[in-house]
Formats: structure tokens, sequence, C-alpha cells
């Protein structure tokens, strides 16, 4: 889950620099976001005078992300990005291809990008879920985060952790709470002065007073590590632990996020099949 999470975060907190797809836009419900959560939470509001303001990276892409955060699975940035590349490139003639497109391409012309046997197989589960109509983005605006995270883990290659990084940065959705997420669980231990990383059930009962903004209050707990990181380094170092999301969508792995989304974040594993799932 590190390589992921921490890619994710990294683009997504970073933007333009690693992508010229990912944008940063106010979210629409940023001002209410920090003015809750510097009210209900004096270690929050702490980290959000020193990290500055809201500025979580937006993702429009639907197919494209989730195809993005599946080849950036378990591999390092640069050599995961190489690897994109080469399939827009290959299976796309240098755009993005369609789902038809990506059903349509042979294996060979797959591997020849560098894609693994596995990731060819979740690539092609993901194409086929958009072309039959069971995976609809169009139907995403009127289900909750429940629902849409149980339709996209349908797909083989995409866990929780991935959806929920789908949820946060191209859905854009302000109450996400990636519990598996390890650069999350570190900030929050370094943050809150606990001695260990809080189990799921310790960060729920914590994350309880930052409803209904959730989101803004991980991006902030990233963004301390960063910054915690800095000031004691003198530079700007990556932030900490990222975790890898695979076809489940628990997380085990320290690391943070990937490419898609974050790289303030880490990336969680998801089963054994896939990483993110993105990331």
């Amino acid at each position: 889950m590190g390589r992921e999470a921490a890619a994710v975060r990294a683009e997504t907190t970073r933007g333009p620099r690693q992508s010229s797809r990912s944008r940063k836009f106010p979210v629409p419900w940023g001002k209410q976001a920090v003015e809750l959560l510097r009210s209900k939470d004096p270690v929050l509001a702490a980290i959000i005078e020193r990290v500055g303001p809201l500025n979580i990276a937006y993702r429009r892409e639907r197919f494209q992300a989730l195809v993005r955060a599946i080849i950036f699975q378990q591999l390092a940035g640069r050599a995961a990005l190489a690897i994109y590349q080469r399939f827009v490139k290959i299976v796309g003639g240098g755009r993005f291809p369609t789902p038809e497109g990506v059903l349509g391409a042979s294996d060979e012309a797959m591997r020849r990008a560098g894609l693994s046997r596995g990731k060819i197989g979740y690539i092609r589960d993901l194409a086929r879920h958009i072309r039959d109509g069971t995976l609809n983005f169009h139907r995403f605006p009127s289900m909750t985060d429940e629902q849409i995270i149980a339709e996209l883990i349908r797909v083989r290659g995409i866990g929780r952790w991935t959806a929920e990084m789908f949820l946060m940065f191209n859905l854009r959705r302000p109450d996400v709470l990636p519990v598996g997420d390890l650069g999350l669980r570190s900030a929050v231990a370094k943050a809150y002065g606990m001695r260990q990383l809080p189990v799921a059930q310790e960060l729920k009962r914590l994350a309880e007073r930052w409803r209904p903004y959730r989101t803004a209050a991980v991006w902030y707990l990233w963004q301390s590590s960063r910054v915690m990181t800095m000031d004691s380094q003198g530079r700007g170092a990556r932030a900490p632990e990222k975790q890898n999301d695979v076809t489940s969508g628990s997380s085990r792995s320290a690391g943070r996020d990937s490419a898609g989304q974050p790289t303030d974040r880490p990336i969680p594993r998801q089963n054994r099949p896939i990483t993110p799932g993105v990331t």
C-alpha cells in the first residue's frame, strides 16, 4: 500500500507538477469544512493554521482514473508512470483509450506497455463492467458513498481504499474516512500523541467530531505529515507511510499513495490481486 498512496497524495496535493489532468479548484464545501474543523477540534485547528487553505486536487476522469489506479498499484511512481504513458501510446494511439478500445486491444499490445497478466485482467474487467452497464458513472450522483464503493469493488483489482480515493479526489465527496490508510493512521498518532497507530474503531470514534467533513480532516492530517517532515529535515520530503490497494480494500502495508490522487496520503492494499484498485 505504501508506494501507491504516496503517489496519489502527491498528485492530488501537489497537482499540476505531476499531472496535467489534476487541477485544484476550491471544493464547494471547503469554507464550511474548515470552519467546522477549527471549532470542533483544537488539534486540527493548529494543523490548519500551519498547512493553510484547503487545496484538494480534483481529477475529473472516471474510467481513466481507475485504470491509472490499477496501473500504479504496487509500483514506484516513476516506473508506474512510464507504464501508464506506454499504455496510452500503444493501446490508445496517444489518447487515453475508451473501454471498447481496451477490450479490442490484444494482450500482446498490453504486455508491450509493460502490464502484467494480472493488471491486464483487472483493466479488461473494469472496461467490461462499463461497457455492459454494470458500472455506470452517471448513476453516482444519486448514490451514497457506500453504494458507490460497493459498485466499484465488484471490479477485480479495485479495493475499498481505491474506491475511497476515487470518492475523495474524483467525486469530491466531503465525508470520506479511509480508516485503512496507513498514512492517515500515522498522522493521527503523531498529531494526537498516541503511542500506537489507532485501529479502525478508534479512528472512527475520533472522526465523529469531523462529520460531515471528514474528507477535509483527512487531507489536513496527510498534509500535517508533510509539514512535520519538512520542518524536521529542513527540506521538502515526502509524507510518511503509504499503502496499496489490491482487490479487497483492506489496508495492510504502510506507505503512501500513488498517482491519481494525493501523494501525501498512504496507499492501502486491497486484497491480493491488486493494489489501490486507485491510486
